[in-house]
């Protein structure tokens, strides 16, 4: 029997290696083990993709690279949940993502999308095209933490400065963070139209937006566990 320590690096390398039915077969050698599944939960699954998101955003992983590691992890937390007859709760935060109205690129976005789920975010996916007012409407309904935005022509980014605008008239821009990135957007530009966070790739963030929860007092735990859905 492997030593619990090695066990679990074996986990979080075939997680961040991609590979599915590797990661599978070792969850299920660990639990039958006696590993504990929060344990595994904590120190394997949620580290592994933190692992692939600091290593996306230094360009040591590429896009085929996270979404095979997603899928590794999905298959690695069904493993989990079943054998504890319980269901994860990602509630790291909410995070309410689209590209600005009358943008159709919607990649970046959904790559986006799923790094933030990946480190515990939950997240509501509008697509492209969205106007401000539909954006702040879905991030009132779900009580959102974070509005992240996507602009991927010079056209559409003043799109995103008028999300800002609407917020600030509304009441509400201090309620949220605004996170915006896409390739014609600069940290320059977030700052002068008075975003929170500017993000060059998915990875990074990911990681900005985990910081960002903890650094404002919002990071709930990450890890909760509600039996039959209770």
């Amino acid at each position: 029997m492997k030593d619990r320590e090695q066990m679990l690096e074996d986990i979080r390398q075939a997680i961040q290696n991609g590979k599915a039915k590797g990661a599978k077969k070792l969850i299920e050698q660990a639990l039958e083990d006696g590993l504990e599944g929060q344990v595994i939960i904590d120190r394997c699954l949620l580290k592994a993709m933190d692992k692939i998101a600091e290593a996306f955003s230094s360009d040591l992983k590429f896009v085929p690279d996270v979404i095979l590691a997603s899928r590794a992890m999905n298959v690695a937390t069904v493993v989990v949940e079943e054998s504890m007859g319980l269901e994860m709760a990602k509630t790291l935060g909410t995070a309410v993502t689209a590209t600005v109205r009358g943008d159709l690129h919607d990649i970046g976005l959904n790559l986006v999308s799923m790094m933030l789920r990946n480190v515990g975010f939950k997240v509501y996916n509008m697509g492209c095209d969205v106007s401000a007012d539909a954006l702040i409407k879905k991030a009132e309904e779900v009580n959102a933490d974070i509005i992240c935005m996507s602009a991927m022509l010079t056209t559409t980014m003043p799109q995103i400065q008028g999300v800002i605008k609407l917020l600030e008239n509304k009441g509400l821009r201090n309620k949220y963070c605004v996170m915006i990135g896409g390739a014609p957007v600069t940290g320059r530009y977030a700052h002068r139209i008075g975003a929170d966070i500017y993000t060059g790739d998915a990875g990074e963030a990911a990681l900005k937006a985990k910081k960002w929860m903890q650094e404002n007092g919002r990071c709930k735990a990450v890890n909760e566990y509600f039996i039959n859905g209770d």
